[in-house]
């Protein structure tokens, strides 16, 4: 299977070379990057926002991530297990609040502090 995999990956990519068009243009050539024009300096400064959100979406990954095992094992932890589960989402709960109360959720021009 694992062969098949590899066999079809390579006759794709060989396919693509010779049936393809082959027109390129300066649009064509340039790289691309989520609808951005790469233009300007790399390490310009981006918005503390751009930040927030990461750690958000990073805090939030890590809640399924610890749900997932929970789910899994929910009727061997017995009563403990939900005290722990419902502890954890206490303390996220919080956390999300805190961050919605600092206006990280407002794409808009006014921020609360």
């Amino acid at each position: 299977m694992i062969g098949l995999g590899i066999a079809f990956g390579a006759v794709s990519v060989a396919a693509s070379q010779f049936l393809g068009p082959r027109k390129p243009t300066p649009e064509k050539m340039a790289p691309y990057e989520c609808g951005v024009p790469p233009v300007g300096d790399a390490r310009e400064r981006q918005s503390v926002k751009f930040y927030l959100v990461a750690m958000i979406f990073l805090l939030f990954d890590i809640e399924v991530a610890f749900l997932y095992p929970w789910a899994v094992a929910f009727r061997g932890l017995g009563m403990m297990g939900f005290i722990q589960v419902v502890t954890f989402f206490a303390l996220l709960t919080t956390g999300y609040v805190y961050v919605w109360r600092k206006g990280v959720f407002d794409w808009g021009g006014n921020r609360r502090r």
